[in-house]
């Protein structure tokens, strides 16, 4: 019943705010482990470095399947080897467009396959239904939450492909996806100062 009378704003709110805890829980846990990190892992962070198509493919795959690796360990992964603001900024940008890219490849998978036993039984079935009655009462405000809280993304793109949501207000809405990357790519790359103020 609580569920049923749950407002936009109030979806929204509650979604950020879970959002913010698990960041703020992963800058910690980043903070007081990077020192280990560095250590221990200098040398496969300056292969990723040498060779970021291998990251870039790990979070492409990870944001196809519902972004099971939070993206932040991704932005969190370039600070680690005193990479400079532009690196950054360059890094960031190409995250976002997979992320960006991997939510209309959902709409799609969503709008040509929805039909299919696979999809149904597979996907439906273990990821999906349970925002099923939200994807009624929100609408497109659904995806608008998915692209800018930790509600997998993806999952909410294969949604509106499911119900033919028109393609161009979804890409619109999608655009909201920078926003959230920029917001968390400017706050990974400014969380050492919070600690050394």
């Amino acid at each position: 019943m609580q569920e049923e009378e749950e407002t936009h704003s109030g979806f929204l709110i509650r979604n950020l705010l879970r959002g913010l805890v698990f960041f703020f829980v992963i800058i910690v846990a980043f903070y007081f482990l990077e020192e280990f990190i560095q250590e221990n892992f200098k040398s496969h962070i300056g292969e990723i470095r040498a060779n970021p198509g291998i990251l870039y493919g790990i979070y492409t795959l990870s944001e196809i399947i519902f972004g099971i690796i939070p993206p932040e360990l991704f932005m969190m992964i370039w600070i680690l080897d005193d990479i400079e603001v532009a690196g950054f900024v360059i890094n960031l940008s190409i995250l976002t467009v997979i992320s960006y890219g991997a939510g209309v490849l959902g709409y799609y998978i969503g709008r040509n396959f929805s039909k299919t036993p696979f999809y149904q039984n597979r996907i439906r079935e273990k990821y999906l239904k349970q925002y099923e009655n939200k994807l009624k009462k929100f609408g497109g405000y659904l995806v608008f939450v998915g692209a800018v809280t930790p509600v997998p993304f993806s999952a909410m793109c294969m949604l509106a492909g499911s119900v033919n949501m028109n393609f161009k207000n979804f890409l619109l809405i999608c655009i909201s996806r920078v926003l959230r990357f920029a917001v968390y790519g400017w706050m990974v790359w400014s969380f050492p100062n919070w600690f050394h103020a």
